[in-house]
This record gives C-alpha cells, structure tokens and sequence, in this order.
C-alpha cells in the first residue's frame, strides 16, 4: 500500500508547479490551506453518512477520496507521507489509552 501513497505523493508534488485551470490538484493549492481544509471536512463529513449507510462500497470510496485529500494537505504543507508511516509507527504496540494519556503530559 505504501507504493501508491508514494506515487501519489509525486504526482501531487508534481502538480504544485502545474497550471491551475488545467489541474484540480493545483487549484486547490492555489486556494490555500483552508480550502483544502474546507474539502477534509467535507470528505469526512461523506465517510460519516456512508459508513452510517452500511454499504461497503460507498464506505471505500469516500474513504479513499478522504485520503486523497489528506494528501494534498501533507504536500500542501511539505510533510512526506514517511512521517506519518514513522509516528504510526511509534504508536505501534502502545495501547490507545496509554496513547492517549502521553499526549496530554
């Protein structure tokens, strides 16, 4: 799965340097970070009302186009999707509680 976040992220690295009438992607930096915000939340807002659906699918593709736009914001602010793969990673074998409690120190 790393492989496509990887590709991805090229792709959207890429697109910073592309025409914005001609790039989705490139308009959206182009707008800035609270627009790009402004898609999250609207991207989550459709995981919310499929997962409350049930259907699988519907949960995937919203998810997937959650995602996405989340990687536009880690490109947007420089942040490769390495970082994030390292701090999961840090978690790993922490149970959520335990987590949780360490953030509030």
């Amino acid at each position: 799965m790393n492989d496509i976040f990887k590709q991805l992220e090229a792709i959207l690295e890429d697109r910073k340097s592309a025409n914005s009438d001609n790039s989705y992607v490139s308009s959206l930096y182009q707008k800035g970070t609270d627009e790009i915000l402004k898609k999250i939340g609207e991207e989550s807002a459709e995981v919310i009302m499929a997962a409350k659906d049930g259907v699988s699918s519907k949960i995937i593709y919203e998810v997937a186009d959650l995602w996405f736009h989340t990687l536009v914001l880690l490109r947007h602010k420089d942040i490769e999707v390495d970082k994030i793969e390292q701090e999961l990673s840090r978690r790993f074998g922490l149970s959520g509680l335990e987590e949780k409690a360490n953030r509030n120190k």
